[in-house]
Protein backbone atom coordinates (compact mmCIF):
# COMPACT_ATOMS: atom_id res chain seq x y z
CA UNK A 1 0.00 0.00 0.00
CA UNK A 2 1.34 3.38 -1.02
CA UNK A 3 0.96 6.49 1.11
CA UNK A 4 0.24 9.84 -0.57
CA UNK A 5 3.68 11.20 0.42
CA UNK A 6 5.75 8.52 -1.38
CA UNK A 7 6.34 8.33 -5.11
CA UNK A 8 6.58 5.08 -6.99
CA UNK A 9 10.19 3.96 -7.44
CA UNK A 10 9.87 3.95 -11.24
CA UNK A 11 9.01 7.69 -11.33
CA UNK A 12 11.93 8.56 -9.05
CA UNK A 13 14.30 6.42 -11.13
CA UNK A 14 13.04 8.03 -14.36
CA UNK A 15 13.50 11.53 -12.98
CA UNK A 16 17.00 10.62 -11.80
CA UNK A 17 17.91 9.15 -15.20
CA UNK A 18 16.68 12.27 -17.02
CA UNK A 19 18.70 14.47 -14.64
CA UNK A 20 21.87 12.46 -15.26
CA UNK A 21 21.43 12.58 -19.04
CA UNK A 22 20.95 16.36 -18.95
CA UNK A 23 23.97 16.80 -16.72
CA UNK A 24 26.19 14.64 -18.93
CA UNK A 25 25.08 16.32 -22.14
CA UNK A 26 25.92 19.69 -20.61
CA UNK A 27 29.39 18.45 -19.66
CA UNK A 28 30.03 17.02 -23.10
CA UNK A 29 29.60 20.38 -24.79
CA UNK A 30 31.40 22.47 -22.20
CA UNK A 31 34.90 21.69 -23.53
CA UNK A 32 34.18 22.64 -27.13
CA UNK A 33 35.18 25.75 -29.00
CA UNK A 34 34.40 29.16 -27.52
CA UNK A 35 30.95 30.41 -28.44
CA UNK A 36 29.74 33.86 -29.42
CA UNK A 37 29.97 36.01 -32.51
CA UNK A 38 32.79 35.21 -34.96
CA UNK A 39 34.70 38.29 -33.76
CA UNK A 40 34.35 37.24 -30.11
CA UNK A 41 35.56 33.71 -30.90
CA UNK A 42 38.55 35.09 -32.83
CA UNK A 43 39.46 37.36 -29.89
CA UNK A 44 39.31 34.47 -27.41
CA UNK A 45 41.40 32.23 -29.66
CA UNK A 46 43.94 35.06 -30.19
CA UNK A 47 44.20 35.52 -26.40
CA UNK A 48 44.89 31.80 -26.02
CA UNK A 49 47.26 31.31 -28.95
CA UNK A 50 48.86 34.76 -29.24
CA UNK A 51 51.01 35.25 -32.33
CA UNK A 52 49.79 32.14 -34.14
CA UNK A 53 47.33 33.13 -36.86
CA UNK A 54 44.50 30.70 -37.59
CA UNK A 55 42.64 30.04 -40.84
CA UNK A 56 39.29 31.82 -41.16
CA UNK A 57 36.53 29.97 -39.35
CA UNK A 58 38.87 27.49 -37.59
CA UNK A 59 37.50 26.49 -34.17
CA UNK A 60 39.31 25.03 -31.19
CA UNK A 61 38.14 21.57 -30.11
CA UNK A 62 38.54 22.05 -26.37
CA UNK A 63 38.03 18.42 -25.39
CA UNK A 64 41.01 17.35 -27.56
CA UNK A 65 43.32 20.27 -26.74
CA UNK A 66 45.72 20.97 -23.90
CA UNK A 67 46.78 24.61 -23.69
CA UNK A 68 49.11 25.54 -20.84
CA UNK A 69 49.53 29.27 -20.44
CA UNK A 70 48.25 31.78 -22.96
CA UNK A 71 49.29 34.37 -25.46
CA UNK A 72 52.74 34.23 -27.03
CA UNK A 73 54.11 31.78 -24.45
CA UNK A 74 51.59 28.96 -24.39
CA UNK A 75 52.75 25.37 -24.69
CA UNK A 76 50.79 22.23 -25.42
CA UNK A 77 48.57 20.92 -28.16
CA UNK A 78 45.56 22.55 -29.77
CA UNK A 79 43.20 20.71 -32.12
CA UNK A 80 41.14 22.78 -34.54
CA UNK A 81 38.32 22.13 -37.00
CA UNK A 82 39.04 23.82 -40.32
CA UNK A 83 36.45 24.96 -42.85
CA UNK A 84 38.84 24.86 -45.83
CA UNK A 85 40.41 21.89 -47.59
CA UNK A 86 43.73 20.52 -46.30
CA UNK A 87 45.47 22.05 -49.36
CA UNK A 88 44.07 25.51 -48.58
CA UNK A 89 44.95 25.16 -44.87
CA UNK A 90 48.52 24.14 -45.81
CA UNK A 91 48.84 27.18 -48.09
CA UNK A 92 47.51 29.42 -45.29
CA UNK A 93 50.19 28.29 -42.83
CA UNK A 94 52.93 28.50 -45.49
CA UNK A 95 52.06 32.13 -46.23
CA UNK A 96 50.75 33.55 -42.94
CA UNK A 97 53.14 32.18 -40.31
CA UNK A 98 56.21 33.85 -41.88
CA UNK A 99 54.25 37.14 -41.94
CA UNK A 100 53.91 36.78 -38.14
CA UNK A 101 57.65 36.28 -37.69
CA UNK A 102 57.74 32.46 -37.78
CA UNK A 103 60.53 30.79 -39.78
CA UNK A 104 59.73 27.62 -41.71
CA UNK A 105 62.07 24.80 -40.68
CA UNK A 106 60.46 22.07 -42.75
CA UNK A 107 57.26 21.48 -44.68
CA UNK A 108 55.92 18.19 -46.02
CA UNK A 109 52.76 18.15 -48.13
CA UNK A 110 51.08 14.75 -48.18
CA UNK A 111 47.94 13.00 -46.96
CA UNK A 112 49.03 14.10 -43.49
CA UNK A 113 50.91 17.37 -43.98
CA UNK A 114 53.46 18.56 -41.44
CA UNK A 115 54.95 22.04 -41.08
CA UNK A 116 57.53 23.01 -38.47
CA UNK A 117 58.18 26.64 -37.55
CA UNK A 118 60.41 28.46 -35.09
CA UNK A 119 60.23 31.92 -33.61
CA UNK A 120 62.64 33.10 -30.96
CA UNK A 121 62.92 30.32 -28.42
CA UNK A 122 59.73 28.56 -29.56
CA UNK A 123 58.90 25.73 -31.94
CA UNK A 124 55.51 25.06 -33.47
CA UNK A 125 54.54 21.92 -35.36
CA UNK A 126 51.40 22.02 -37.49
CA UNK A 127 49.77 18.77 -38.63
CA UNK A 128 46.94 18.92 -41.18
CA UNK A 129 44.62 16.00 -41.92
CA UNK A 130 41.44 15.55 -43.94
CA UNK A 131 38.24 15.86 -41.98
CA UNK A 132 35.25 13.57 -42.19
CA UNK A 133 32.40 13.60 -44.70
CA UNK A 134 29.93 14.96 -42.15
CA UNK A 135 32.35 17.08 -40.10
CA UNK A 136 34.96 19.74 -40.76
CA UNK A 137 36.94 19.67 -44.01
CA UNK A 138 40.26 19.65 -42.12
CA UNK A 139 41.63 18.74 -38.72
CA UNK A 140 44.56 20.90 -37.65
CA UNK A 141 46.83 19.99 -34.74
CA UNK A 142 49.27 22.63 -33.51
CA UNK A 143 51.89 21.67 -30.95
CA UNK A 144 53.92 24.43 -29.31
CA UNK A 145 56.98 24.03 -27.10
CA UNK A 146 60.22 25.74 -26.13
CA UNK A 147 62.80 25.33 -28.92
CA UNK A 148 65.59 23.79 -26.88
CA UNK A 149 63.69 22.00 -24.17
CA UNK A 150 65.99 19.68 -22.25
CA UNK A 151 65.18 16.16 -23.35
CA UNK A 152 66.93 13.46 -21.43
CA UNK A 153 67.49 10.08 -22.97
CA UNK A 154 66.58 7.15 -20.75
CA UNK A 155 69.60 5.83 -18.91
CA UNK A 156 70.88 2.35 -19.68
CA UNK A 157 70.92 -0.04 -16.76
Amino acid sequence: MMTPKTKPISKVASALAVSIVLLLSGCASSGDSPSGTPDEVNQIQAQLLGDMPLPAGARIMGTDSLIIGRGDNWVGRVVLNGLQSPTDIYAFFQSEYPKSGWTTVTAVKSKTSILVFTKGERTSTVEINEGSLTGPKSIIIITASPKNANVLAPSKR
